[in-house]
């Protein structure tokens, strides 16, 4: 206990939400881990092999770099995933139910390390950090009646801590914006994947926006210091956390960063304060078994050893967000948007079957699903489901050219040869079955919402003006000869 609280009920709670994001996760890495980073992917495996020794990098496709066996570890995900979502562990006689949970908590961060470890730039995020980092702790919190150890639930608001608190730190580091409270004027239309709803959080006053970036000052510099408090306070810095979130998940795509802070702000809170708004009740709880208190008591241990570097990072002027310190990805540090883009570039992706690729001819325009290609199309509602070749699309787009993006000109030559795994990624290819496009090209755009009276009058969400073009014409042949070979 702690405070006197008791946490079986938000131990429950929190195992079923982590439990979903796995789920979502195995099931991106099921239908576009190979078609990135397999063995043929946009940055294929070996890259991976080539570039860390396993000891810097371990990944299970390492060992095994292998298309089937990534099928294989993302499905085995699923599966394991939805038994942790249905709570199995919990159908078990007693005895068996926190050996059991370890072992299928274990095995899930392990095979999710093994994704991250090996996806190269398309697994660079933060948020794929915090998903181990929190799925490591959760291996340690039993099932069962047996009551969780109090220490997790401090190392979970620890993570929560560094996150929110690093983020507060980066911004106001990081862009001047930040700083004289107009960074919301430029982030809904710029951030990597807006939703139906960013338009008009867009068009909101200058008032509001001037106001929500000094509440975004509050509630990541100051309220973070409330997760550690007696209760309710830690409740109630858990509730603005969430309120946070839910707000940017309302207006933005951000994979499943706003919800597994949500999930980890399930750690501030306490069975007392969940009985007295749930109708639910926590059942009678035996001691936790000692081989689990002293598990836990080392894992404390090791956490704050580990620490170090990151805290250290936190308070340095040269902070660096969203960096992992160690090839477990057991403690971290994050910070998100320390520095806002004012304009918002894309890059428009097209093929053509003319022999001549030239201005006269046909050009035709992939749409990816999360991409504001057509100015008419509505943003779409992705989050919490990542769409990972749409987010490195965006920032490739902030360069003029893909020279420093490996991955884009492999992107070109799978599209030219009709690959399917490819194509699977996106959300429409412009070209019938057998039709084969004999040229590609990448036009580079700025891209702006329309004003209300432009919306009304058009039905258009954006204006373009063509800024540049990204890549001239060229065939496959060409191609071939540019981009890096797997």
């Amino acid at each position: 206990m702690l405070h006197g609280e008791e946490f079986w009920l938000v131990r429950f709670l929190f195992q079923r939400g982590l439990a979903i994001l796995y789920l979502l996760a195995f099931l991106v890495a099921a239908f576009q881990f190979r078609a990135l980073a397999g063995e043929d992917g946009l940055l294929p495996l070996e890259w991976y092999a080539e570039g860390a020794s396993f000891r810097e990098r371990p990944s299970l496709f390492y060992v095994y770099p292998d298309d089937r066996v990534v099928g294989l570890a993302a499905w085995s995900g699923v599966v394991l995933s939805a038994m942790a979502v249905l709570a199995v562990p919990y159908w078990l006689p007693d005895a068996y139910a926190t050996p059991a949970s370890m072992v299928l908590w274990a095995t899930l961060w392990l095979l999710y390390l093994s994704f991250v470890n090996a996806g190269q730039t398309f697994y660079g995020y933060g948020w794929e950090s915090m998903l181990l980092e929190t799925g490591f702790l959760a291996i340690f919190l039993g099932a069962g009646p047996v009551e969780p150890p109090v220490v997790v639930f401090l190392l979970l608001q620890w993570v929560l801590f560094r996150n929110m608190f690093g983020a507060g730190l980066i911004k106001l580091r990081g862009d001047d914006c930040w700083r004289d409270l107009t960074c919301m004027d430029y982030h809904y239309e710029t951030q990597p994947i807006p939703n139906p709803v960013s338009w008009f959080a867009h068009h909101l006053p200058d008032r509001f926006h001037r106001g929500e970036t000094f509440g975004n000052h509050v509630v990541e510099l100051l309220i973070p210091f409330l997760y550690f408090a007696p209760q309710p306070a830690s409740s109630f810095a858990g509730v603005v956390t969430i309120g946070f979130m839910g707000w940017l998940m309302l207006t933005g795509n951000f994979a499943w960063l706003n919800a597994l802070t949500i999930v980890l702000a399930i750690a501030t809170f306490s069975d007392g304060i969940l009985e007295a708004v749930l109708p639910v009740a926590a059942p009678e709880t035996v001691a936790t078994p000692l081989y689990l208190e002293g598990t836990v008591i080392l894992i404390a241990v090791v956490v704050l050893a580990m620490s170090i570097r990151p805290v250290e990072n936190m308070l340095s002027e040269s902070q660096t967000m969203n960096t992992a310190f160690d090839p477990l990805h057991l403690v971290n540090t994050y910070g998100a948007f320390g520095s806002v883009t004012k304009d918002r570039y894309e890059v428009v992706i097209q093929g053509t079957t003319d022999e001549r690729p030239d201005e006269d001819a046909e050009w035709r325009t992939y749409r990816f699903e999360g991409k504001p290609t057509d100015p008419s199309r509505r943003p779409p509602q992705i989050a919490p489901y990542h769409l990972r070749l749409d987010w490195q699309l965006w920032f490739a787009a902030m360069r003029p050219t893909p020279r420093r993006q490996p991955w884009f000109y492999r992107l070109l030559v799978k599209l030219l040869e009709r690959d399917e795994r490819t194509e699977s990624l996106l959300a429409e290819v412009p070209f019938e079955d057998g039709e084969q496009p004999t040229h590609a090209r990448a036009i580079r755009y700025r891209y702006q919402y329309t004003t209300p009276e432009e919306r009304e009058e058009t039905g258009d969400w954006w204006r373009r003006e063509r800024v540049g073009t990204y890549v001239h014409p060229v065939s496959l042949e060409e191609l071939r000869t540019r981009a890096p070979a797997a």
